[in-house]
């Protein structure tokens, strides 16, 4: 089998090569091939006896998607995307690398497909973002998609090209809308999220952190661990549940940060709670506020998705992984 993983050098494009790698294959196929790709060259992961081919690619070059789907992969992870804060910032390269990227990847896999049969499973990852106010405490899998940043537009457009490019039989596809992945491991990085990992990671490890908003603000998290579960599932499950609705919200745990921090308190005591420094920003605010705060995730979890039921166990899969079981 050969895995090809878009968006291969971050965070939980590095923690997908790791389970492939442990696990040794899907569904009982065994992985032959890994084809690894992102802005940066991804380092070689140690382990894997197969084939491995790494690049440093921008999938918004319209001649790159041609060239990477001709080795015709059987699966497709396109996890690659500028973040929301970014992408905010930086209107032009957002829709380019967000919508065009993700448009060039489709439209390559077509034309391959056009030469002799040619049908992959590919596994998009997509946003809560793609959700904006006003919704309910809990957005079920009937509510409307309202995105309120270009982030969330982008995210939203690229689902509507997956659920048509899958309709017409060009590719097997399904997207995720992933919770904010929680708590994110590394620095911090331009996401508006990126906060909510940021009062936890730092404190675990004995450094200051910044809160930016208020500790009412609730919001919807999943752990890096549920994040690759995810990807896996969406990888080897049978697609035909779906029908044309090809997108699903992945389950998680709705928590406001007041409660993210009760949790910290409880796990690392009040020598990490006190590490965590009040500075609003009206922008990151303004931003999050429009977020949805939870979902039912019912067809998710009908379908066997599964997440986190707690922040306590959210924050002791990061010491676990992260930390080597130990804190500060």
């Amino acid at each position: 089998m050969h895995i090809m993983i878009i968006g291969a050098a971050g965070m939980v494009g590095r923690k997908l090569v790791d389970r492939l790698i442990h696990d040794g294959g899907l569904e009982g196929r065994s992985i032959s091939h890994l084809t690894l790709l992102d802005v940066i060259e991804p380092t070689k992961p140690a382990g894997f006896k197969g084939v491995i081919e790494r690049k440093a690619v921008d999938i918004s070059d319209p001649a790159v998607a041609p060239q990477i789907v001709k080795a015709r992969p059987d699966i497709i992870f396109h996890l690659a995307a500028i973040v929301s804060g970014e992408a905010e910032a930086d209107f032009e390269k957002g829709y380019r690398i967000n919508l065009d990227g993700t448009r060039h990847l489709f439209e390559a896999i077509r034309h391959e497909g056009q030469k002799y049969f040619y049908r992959p499973r590919v596994v998009f990852t997509s946003s809560i973002a793609v959700y904006g106010t006003p919704v309910p405490d809990e957005i079920d899998d009937e509510f409307f998609l309202t995105p309120l940043t270009s982030y969330g537009t982008q995210k939203a457009i690229c689902e509507l090209l997956l659920a048509d490019y899958s309709r017409r039989g060009l590719f097997d596809g399904i997207g995720i809308r992933l919770p904010t992945i929680c708590i994110r491991p590394g620095k911090p990085n331009k996401a508006a999220s990126g906060f909510f990992s940021n009062i936890l990671r730092e404190p675990l490890s004995g450094e200051e952190a910044v809160l930016p908003v208020s500790e009412d603000v609730r919001h919807w998290h999943a752990s890096p661990r549920a994040a690759v579960g995810f990807l896996i599932h969406a990888a080897t499950m049978k697609l035909e549940p779906l029908g044309g609705r090809r997108n699903l919200s992945m389950p998680g745990l709705s928590a406001t940060v007041g409660e993210q921090i009760e949790a910290l308190r409880r796990v690392a005591g009040e020598k990490a709670v006190k590490l965590i420094r009040r500075e609003p920003d009206a922008t990151i605010a303004g931003i999050v506020a429009n977020w949805p705060r939870g979902f039912t995730a019912a067809r998710a979890l009908s379908l066997g998705f599964k997440a986190e039921t707690s922040f306590d166990e959210i924050i002791r899969i990061h010491i676990e992984d992260e930390l080597g079981g130990k804190i500060g």
